[in-house]
């Protein structure tokens, strides 16, 4: 794997070439406080490799994707770019490492813009989702190729949902009054990455006020510009991993992979 700062052409000459490529941005400037205090999330190890670094395979193991744009804390471009020039990585994508923003939406405007234009199709995915499977990357990837602009994995909820009065300031915490049962059938559980046609992407970021923490999810502000978001089917594999659990379940599943197929 070779691994860069930020460039317009990580490709040099090969990528007009290329004119349908696939870039995936991994947005990994967070600190995920909720896995408890430590490195940033997507540093935290994995069976004994960062979840960045499983992300980033994840991405270079479906062949469309030629380029993996990671998007670090400010502070940790170095160290980031040196982590991943040390571990290995099938094929021949290039990978490129630039620093992030103070919000989601501006380290995903960062990691866009180091992408080259001649690219067309461009996927965001979680750091936090290291486990995603190649076929769920090539799903996304070829229903935006087959004319999707903007494309996300996901699955069906199996718990029924309650919408709810929120309980706020000196009412916090107390039990909240149900105002509403959604229709469980009408409803997905949205997993990364999501795909989606450049310019609808760039144009979303462009156009999207960022406001406040501003958006954690792409294809909401796509949907915020009147264009349509189609859903894939996700996996279950394609958890996050946000809480303490979750690293467990991401554990017994490496270790069931490297049983089975030697992963």
């Amino acid at each position: 794997m070779s691994v860069s700062g930020q460039s317009a052409n990580p490709r040099g000459a090969e990528s007009p070439a290329r004119p349908t490529g696939t870039a995936a941005v991994i947005p990994a400037a967070g600190r995920g406080v909720r896995l408890g205090p430590g490195a940033p999330k997507a540093l935290r190890p994995l069976s004994g490799t960062p979840m960045l670094v499983h992300a980033v395979r994840a991405m270079a193991r479906s062949r469309s994707v030629t380029l993996v744009v990671v998007v670090a804390p400010p502070d940790g471009v170095d160290e980031v770019r040196r982590l991943l020039d040390a571990s290995p990585l099938a094929g021949n994508t290039e990978v490129v490492v630039v620093p992030g923003g103070e919000t989601r939406q501006e380290s995903v405007r960062r990691g866009l813009a180091a992408v080259p234009e001649d690219i067309t199709c461009v996927l965001v995915h979680d750091a936090a989702r290291p486990l995603v499977p190649v076929d769920t990357v090539d799903a996304v990837v070829a229903a935006v190729r087959e004319g999707a602009p903007a494309v996300v994995p996901a699955l069906p909820l199996a718990d029924t949902v309650k919408q709810v009065e929120p309980r706020t300031g000196d009412r916090a915490g107390e039990p909240e009054p149900v105002v509403g049962t959604p229709e469980r059938a009408l409803l997905r559980a949205v997993q990364t990455p999501q795909g989606f046609d450049r310019a609808t992407l760039v144009a979303a970021h462009e156009k999207i006020a960022l406001e406040g923490e501003g958006a954690t999810d792409d294809a909401g502000m796509v949907e915020r510009l009147g264009v349509e978001v189609v859903v894939v089917p996700g996996h279950e594999e394609a958890f996050k991993v946000t809480r303490p659990l979750d690293l467990v379940l991401a554990e017994a599943v490496l270790a069931r992979r490297r049983a089975t197929d030697g992963f």
